[in-house]
């Protein structure tokens, strides 16, 4: 902040500019003073002038000269008086305090005559008093000088002695020199000292004044300022300590209690917020178990209805191994076998052990799809997760008589976990299935992968849906089938969401219905060892077993 703005300096600079105006009151005065000292010193002076004047007219009736020489002497030898002489109407000095101006002739233009002739040829018969009086420079410095005139009165034009006739009124002037410089520096020395004390007394007054506001004042407000600073950094443990009792003091008292409300308002957000976010992972903590339930639901849902057709793809191979079985069990009870019975057993015991493998797989596929276990994403090929997923869905589409399609270019790997991602296939391509009834029909799986990403989508050509089911589809409970659970989609699409990814649904009335699902590929750089793929259930190959 610029110096001119600060409150010190304003009221710094409204003390001086009283100061200077008191100041110059002061100088006023002072000066009034030495007028009116001029003043009193012509009127002493006149008084001492008129106190001569019969000295003066003794003098110029013919007294003695030798005791108006004595007289005016003394006179001239007060105190503050410098030197005296008497002038007749002529303007020529009869008697003087210094010898040496007796004789001199003054005329009209003299400082002395110009009072009283101003420019006429006869005397004024009463000067004016403020013309009576000049003021001089000399060699001995400033001096006023004070001029008397002496008047003709009925004494002096009555005496044997006296010349002048009764009409002349003037008969001549005293001047009286006083020195100025004696009463000047006494004058002088008063304003020095006057001029010392007030300068002291402003510099006190203005340190005094400065002390008081850097106290009362600049203390304060500098001790609020740093306060709103804090508080606007949110540090409200702010507590301004101001010892002025006056309004600074009451506006320091208010700002601590303004901060103590805030801290207090700030620690109830917080311990509202504290409680806010136990509630919130309480809550998150509910739903995340009654998420893993839901999954949990609809894999034993789609357990129970691959429970059907699992036993019956199970139960194909098994007829083929008992029958294999009883042929080597009658084979051998006949007797030894000759070496092309031996090679008829070993034909057969061959076929049982493929059979065998082929409940193995299918059995540990159910148990790998059905086994709880923490999703751990790693790299894999989406095509083998479509891959086993429609393995374990192999013998639904065979009894439905859904006619499958395949177009599954290799892909870039994807970041999944591999039992999620399969399930989430075998709950789509179940949905579709199921939406195509009994009367069967075309299931079309396609991919493609578009930059950074894979693509995959399963195309049914069922009855299709409306425009407001297609909007609820992925709502938990939602379902348009009898023995629905409706958590099927709902399971789908949170486990896309949590692999960073999404799926769309496309369906028209009498069209069919499309699920595309669209994940991030993994980068070309980052690559990992695809699974085993899984044993091909061939749909067509089961009646032929079964035949066997």
């Amino acid at each position: 902040m610029p110096f001119w703005r600060r409150l010190s300096t304003k009221l710094l600079a409204a003390v001086v500019l009283l100061a200077l105006l008191a100041l110059a009151a002061v100088v006023l005065a002072e000066r009034r003073f030495e007028r009116h000292l001029q003043d009193e010193i012509v009127r002493s002076t006149a008084l001492v002038g008129e106190a001569v004047t019969t000295v003066g007219q003794a003098a110029l009736l013919g007294a003695t000269e030798r005791h108006e020489y004595r007289t005016i002497g003394r006179l001239a030898a007060l105190e503050g008086v410098d030197r005296m002489r008497v002038l007749d109407p002529r303007g020529t000095v009869r008697y003087a305090s210094r010898p040496e101006e007796i004789g001199q002739t003054r005329d009209k233009a003299h400082a002395s005559c110009v009072p009283c002739h101003a420019g006429h040829e006869l005397p004024l018969s009463r000067a004016p008093a403020e013309q009576r009086w000049r003021e001089e420079r000399g060699p001995s410095g400033r001096r006023l000088v004070v001029t008397t005139p002496v008047y003709n009165d009925r004494t002096c034009a009555t005496a044997e002695c006296h010349v002048h006739p009764p009409g002349r009124q003037v008969l001549g002037l005293l001047e009286t020199d006083v020195a100025l410089e004696p009463i000047l520096s006494g004058v002088a020395s008063f304003r020095r000292g006057f001029v010392s004390l007030l300068v002291i007394a402003i510099v006190a007054t203005s340190a005094l004044m400065y002390l008081f506001l850097r106290s009362e004042v600049l203390g304060p407000v500098a001790a609020l300022v740093e306060g709103t600073r804090r508080v606007a950094k949110d540090q409200l443990d702010v507590e301004v300590r101001v010892r002025s009792r006056g309004e600074l003091g009451n506006l320091a008292a208010s700002f601590n209690d303004m901060t103590r409300s805030l801290r207090r308002l700030e620690d109830e957000l917080n311990g509202l917020l504290a409680g806010l976010e136990e509630q919130v992972e309480a809550r998150t903590a509910d739903l995340r178990n009654a998420q893993e339930q839901l999954v949990r639901t609809e894999k034993l849902s789609s357990l129970g209805k691959l429970s059907a057709s699992i036993a019956h793809e199970i139960n194909n191979p098994l007829a083929g191994i008992l029958t294999f079985a009883k042929l080597v069990s009658r084979t051998l009870a006949e007797g030894p076998p000759d070496d092309a019975r031996r090679a008829v057993l070993q034909r057969n015991l061959g076929l049982v052990e493929r059979e065998a493998q082929r409940c193995s797989a299918i059995v540990r596929n159910l148990l790998d799809f059905a086994r709880e276990r923490p999703m751990a994403k790693k790299p894999v090929d989406p095509r083998a997760a479509v891959e086993e997923a429609l393995s374990l869905i192999a013998n639904q589409i065979a009894i439905q008589g859904v006619k499958l399609e395949r177009h599954l270019p290799p892909l870039p790997q994807v970041l999944a976990d591999f039992g999620q991602l399969r399930q989430a296939f075998v709950n789509v391509a179940m949905n579709a299935c199921e939406a195509m009834g009994a009367k069967g029909g075309k299931l079309r799986i396609t991919a493609r992968a578009p930059e950074g990403a894979v693509e995959i989508a399963f195309q049914d050509d069922g009855p299709g849906m409306p425009p407001e089911r297609v909007s609820h589809i992925f709502d938990p409970f939602f379902t348009t089938k009898e023995k629905g659970t409706g958590l099927g989609l709902s399971v789908v699409y949170g486990i896309v969401q949590r692999h960073g990814g999404s799926i769309a649904v496309d369906s028209t009335e009498g069209e069919g219905t499309t699920f595309t699902f669209r994940l991030p590929a993994v980068p070309a750089e980052r690559t990992a060892e695809p699974p085993a793929p899984p044993i091909p259930a061939d749909p067509a190959a089961a009646p032929a077993r079964a035949q066997g």
